[in-house]
């Protein structure tokens, strides 16, 4: 998924440059802060990046009160796959996004705010 005119978009970023540089064009193209989220493996990294690049982390509001209690009890993996499906992609669009975090890459994903 790839499309900025799409309800969910997603890229997947080589890096920590790319993923602010990526952040900064959804910026430019309309989106809110409260619409761009960063994941990385890496909490810190991830932390960094949404810093620097005035995006979001996955927490509670999209998660869910049970589903963010529940990711404190799994795998980084586990709970990365959750953060994902809960902005909205399949349990096999999370996987795919999951592996490409394992390799140290960095997911950004954007959400039309819903009205």
């Amino acid at each position: 998924m790839d499309s900025i005119g799409a309800q969910v978009y997603a890229k997947v970023l080589q890096n920590s440059v790319q993923a602010i540089e990526e952040v900064n064009r959804l910026h430019s193209s309309g989106y809110s802060r409260e619409n761009i989220y960063v994941i990385s493996h890496d909490q810190a990294r991830e932390g960094r990046i949404v810093d620097v690049a005035d995006a979001n982390e996955v927490g509670l509001k999209e998660e869910g009160l049970f589903g963010a209690i529940a990711n404190m009890f799994r795998s980084r993996g586990d709970a990365l796959r959750s953060k994902i499906t809960s902005l909205g992609f399949s349990g096999a669009e999370a996987n795919f996004y999951e592996k490409e975090l394992d390799l140290g890459k960095v997911l950004v994903i954007a959400k039309k705010p819903s009205f």
